[in-house]
């Protein structure tokens, strides 16, 4: 009996970054894959932490097609939103890319939409809300795709989960194993409802206690620094020039045309890429 071939892409949420397992990460897509059904599943992680849109495309999806996979995670994104270079319509035309050589293989899509990292890691609001915006014009893009290509969309953007502090990790960017957990329970869900996955839902219950106030506070003085240095270098003096403009817009009571300039910018980039819907589309399952 053939084995189900499961691969993921993206970074490091997928990676699992977040959730320990011995020396490394195990994470949502690992978890999934143990559920997936009751043949054997040979799962292959490809994601890397700090993948954005053009790493899936050009570096990690030959490697997945070359496997030929039945089902195929492309959760990706979140990390183009945090550069000074951000291009919406760049990020569509990736995303589309890799979503259609994956349907054309005949695989399973799962895609997803995210919180925004700013709200998670609790910016201040002149910081978080342009990352907000920017967010939700990749969850946008996402769920036209995922449609569009009948991918078993998770809708993760929002919901009890994202304020609840025992989902997220020490560094308030990625889940915890909780997190995890929930991510590839509704995902198994999903799967399931089109009778893609067979076999047992994984546990929601962490193995491992949430991490404490003092382990959060040590993450912030030590590795968080770094992290935040690396993204300071590259996103930072643009996202304080886009937090004036936020706050000037603010004042004057005009902040709809911030929102109605990125949805403007989100149908121009939709509209550009190839028209007409692909062969086999059966419309994303939600939840």
């Amino acid at each position: 009996m053939r084995p189900v071939r499961f691969v993921a892409l993206g970074d490091s949420l997928t990676e699992g970054v977040g959730d320990r397992a011995g020396d490394g990460w195990r994470g949502w897509a690992a978890l999934l894959a143990g559920s997936l059904d009751e043949r054997p599943v040979r799962f292959t992680n490809l994601a890397k932490s700090g993948a954005q849109t053009h790493d899936v495309l050009e570096g990690q999806l030959p490697g997945a097609l070359a496997l030929r996979p039945d089902l195929v995670s492309v959760v990706v994104g979140v990390n183009d939103t945090l550069r000074q270079g951000f291009d919406i319509h760049a990020v569509a035309r990736r995303l589309d890319q890799v979503y259609a050589a994956c349907a054309a293989q005949g695989a399973v899509l799962l895609t997803a939409c995210l919180p925004d990292p700013g709200g998670t890691m609790g910016l201040p609001g002149a910081l978080a809300r342009p990352l907000a915006r920017r967010q939700r014009a990749l969850n946008t893009v996402v769920h036209a795709l995922s449609d569009r290509y009948g991918a078993v969309h998770l809708h993760a953007s929002d919901g009890d989960w994202v304020a609840d502090r025992a989902m997220w990790s020490a560094d308030r960017m990625h889940p915890g194993e909780r997190g995890h957990r929930q991510l590839a329970v509704r995902f198994h869900a999903l799967l399931a409802e089109r009778g893609l996955a067979p076999g047992p839902a994984p546990s929601p219950e962490p193995e491992s206690a949430a991490p404490t106030l003092a382990a959060s506070l040590w993450w912030l003085a030590t590795a968080g620094t770094g992290w935040v240095a690396r993204r300071c270098t590259d996103l930072l003096p643009q996202l304080l020039a886009l937090a004036a403009d936020d706050l000037r817009h603010r004042a004057r009571g005009t902040s709809v045309r911030l929102d109605l300039r990125t949805a403007a910018a989100v149908s121009a980039a939709l509209a550009a890429l190839t028209a007409g819907e692909p062969p086999g589309r059966t419309g994303a399952a939600r939840q």
